[in-house]
C-alpha cells in the first residue's frame, strides 16, 4: 500500500510541547513528523494508531541546521542615524 496522501509542510500543525508536525488521520488520531526526521531528509509522517502514513511535501533546505562554527546573525543594540538632506 502507498502513500495515504501527500501535504504541504504548511498545511500540518506544529505542536511545540512535542516537537513535531502534525495533519489529521482518518481514523481520528494525527500524523506526525519530528523537526529531527525533516533534519535528516524523511518525509514520511505515520499515524500511531493506524498503518496509514502520508508523504510531507516540503523543502529540506528549510530544516537545515546552520553549522555550529557559522557566525550567527545579531542585530546592532542600536540603530544606525540615517542623514537627513
Amino acid at each position: 500500500m502507498g502513500s495515504y496522501d501527500e501535504v504541504e509542510i504548511e498545511d500540518m500543525t506544529w505542536n511545540e510541547e512535542l516537537q513535531v508536525y502534525q495533519y489529521s488521520c482518518p481514523c481520528g488520531d494525527l500524523f506526525e513528523i519530528s523537526l529531527d526526521d525533516l533534519r535528516a531528509g524523511e518525509e514520511i509522517a505515520r499515524c500511531p494508531s493506524c498503518s496509514l502514513y502520508i508523504t510531507v511535501i516540503y523543502n529540506p533546505e528549510d530544516f537545515q541546521e546552520p553549522p555550529p562554527d557559522a557566525p550567527k546573525a545579531t542585530l546592532p543594540a542600536t540603530p544606525a542615524p540615517v542623514p537627513v538632506q
